[in-house]
């Protein structure tokens, strides 16, 4: 063998153990699919293909019929081309929030609508998202679902950038809706309402923290707040659900006394806990 054939061989083993330490080359984005996550793999990030999203119709979703308008009207502006506003959907737990969220894609899907869900921890890169994304002809949702920060985090900045205040500007291809238990996104105290804090250790102008927490929520256009159901609310959630799952109608004495006891059981009524209850009750009456 010459000098140069053993060369070249050496130089492939070496190849060979490089690509093996290297990081494997980022997926392109399957721009078929209708929904997508956002992945981060060796330190790089993608858009992964969500090839069975969860699908819900908006007419599944009972008691909330002024924040499903609000948020259908802004959407169907949205995927019209015309303006519309990034959204912040607040309140109690399990009232529908990501609910309303997941079902405009069935209902837009067809005109174009795509969701990104983006776990907060990666909000940092959605500079990459806003560039894979902005020369594309979809109407695409950032999707930040139970959204809320501690002091200090990285995605809590990035988030405020990209809602208003980047030099660089959001592509009319692009709003970001945020489902939250806080209204403000952040941990609020007592201490805060007060504008002069006791103690040598206090801050000098504790009055520009509290402003600096609620900078971020007044950064979405639209605001939407959900409060707890109550009981009557509660069991038409159970009796819609109870009819799609094929169990009747009407909701009968006897699954309105278990449908309460459900309730009672979980400590809380809410659109979650009737749904949970439905499933239970159907899948053991058939």
């Amino acid at each position: 063998m010459t000098d140069l054939a053993r060369l070249i061989t050496r130089a492939e083993h070496l190849l060979e153990r490089l690509e093996a330490v290297l990081p494997a080359p980022v997926p392109a984005p399957d721009w078929g699919a209708l929904a997508f996550r956002w992945r981060r793999r060796n330190g790089r990030g993608h858009l992964e293909a969500v090839h069975h999203p969860h699908r819900i119709g908006l007419t599944d979703l009972v008691g909330i019929d002024e924040q499903k308008q609000r948020l259908v009207q802004n959407t169907r502006q949205f995927v019209a081309g015309k303006s519309a506003n990034n959204v912040l959907l607040t309140g109690a737990r399990g009232t529908g929030k990501s609910s309303l969220v997941k079902g405009l894609l069935t209902e837009f899907a067809a005109a174009g609508l795509r969701l990104i869900e983006v776990d907060r921890n990666d909000l940092t890169d959605l500079p990459e998202i806003v560039e894979l994304i902005a020369a594309r002809p979809e109407r695409f949702v950032v999707f930040c679902d139970d959204l809320s920060f501690e002091a200090a985090e990285p995605g809590y900045k990035a988030l405020k950038s990209a809602l208003d205040g980047s030099i660089a500007g959001t592509p009319d291809n692009l709003l970001i809706y945020a489902t939250s238990n806080r209204r403000h996104l952040m941990p609020e105290f007592m201490g805060e309402n007060l504008e002069v804090q006791r103690g040598n250790e206090g801050e000098i102008h504790p009055g520009e923290t509290t402003e600096e927490k609620v900078s971020l929520s007044d950064r979405f256009g639209l605001w939407l707040s959900f409060y707890p159901i109550d009981q009557d609310h509660y069991l038409a959630i159970c009796r819609h659900w109870l009819h799609q799952l094929g169990s009747g109608a009407k909701l009968t004495a006897a699954a309105r006394r278990e449908a309460l006891q459900w309730a009672l059981m979980r400590g809380a009524r809410s659109g979650r806990i009737a749904w949970h209850f439905a499933r239970d009750y159907a899948g053991r009456k058939k």
